[in-house]
């Protein structure tokens, strides 16, 4: 049986989301991921006007006519979402933590996804792949997402981005969008991520904390590192060492969007507590406006 608690939040992010998409995503999502490809619909009787390129040659021997092939554009796309469920997404100080914002996420984009006919799949993953749910259609396919993502217990608490793109890079070799969704406290992926973003349409997704970006003077805490349990005192009271903190964090973020943008990877960065759809239709507007100059 589902708790009680569980439901009003798959509830809340249902009515949030779908409101999202009506009102302020409808048209957005379609316009900046293109379809790829043709797919075969049927072999028929070669037609005149027909292009000779498109004679099935083996077809035509055996019948002793001209058939030829006929294709179709593609119509719908296959998105998935690879999700960092590691330890370090617990961590929330705005009263949801990291991955309740990945998992709201995953939906808004899940159900742009549906409403317009694209199927979607999840990869969850900690150093490993823990969970993966075949792509398929439908709002109560991505509800049982959201019920998966929120309801989560991870068998390990640290973190292998390499581990899940090498995954993926398994389980389909049709190009699909995927939305790489994490707080990257990670390295040594980058390697993988180059081949990925090669074969299929890759979207990083990061997510923070305002307290990564400013550490609060709330005296002396002990700080554990969720993924290794690791702690150490901090002296949030001394300026010298909450500007350290700031800066070190800062360059990590920076390191991070440099490395995406060196790959020509799009990159979003969402902070918890703010108005992600604010950020998903900025980054909806870049990308059609790109889209458009045909870059």
């Amino acid at each position: 049986m589902i708790p009680k608690e569980l439901v009003k939040k798959i509830r809340y992010i249902e009515i949030y989301t779908t409101k999202a998409v009506n009102d302020v995503l409808a048209g957005q999502y379609s316009s900046i991921f293109r379809r790829h490809g043709m797919i075969f619909e049927e072999v028929r009787e070669y037609q005149p006007g027909d292009d000779i390129r498109s004679i099935d040659w083996n077809v035509t021997a055996r019948t002793g006519h001209p058939y030829v092939k006929r294709f179709t554009e593609e119509r719908e796309l296959t998105v998935f979402f690879l999700v960092d469920l590691s330890a370090s997404g617990t961590f929330g100080s705005t009263g949801r933590a990291k991955n309740e914002v990945a998992a709201e996420l995953c939906a808004l984009l899940a159900f742009s996804a549906i409403k317009n006919n694209d199927k979607v799949g999840l990869v969850a993953f900690t150093d490993s792949v823990e969970l993966f749910v075949p792509p398929a259609k439908g709002s109560s396919h991505v509800l049982r997402l959201v019920r998966d993502l929120l309801n989560f217990t991870p068998c390990r608490y640290t973190t292998n981005i390499t581990s899940a793109l090498d995954f993926l890079g398994k389980i389909t070799s049709k190009r699909c969008v995927v939305f790489l969704v994490s707080d990257f406290i990670d390295s040594g992926y980058e390697s993988q991520l180059r081949i990925i973003s090669k074969r299929h349409d890759l979207i990083g997704i990061m997510v923070s904390d305002p307290v990564e970006f400013s550490m609060p003077d709330v005296g002396l805490v002990y700080l554990e590192d969720a993924e290794t349990g690791q702690r150490i005192l901090f002296d949030t009271h001394s300026p010298a060492m909450r500007r350290a903190y700031e800066q070190m964090e800062n360059a990590r973020r920076i390191e991070i969007r440099e490395m995406f943008r060196s790959m020509e990877i799009d990159f979003i960065e969402v902070v918890a507590g703010s108005d992600y759809v604010k950020d998903l239709l900025k980054f909806f507007r870049i990308r059609a406006h790109r889209a458009q100059r045909g870059t």
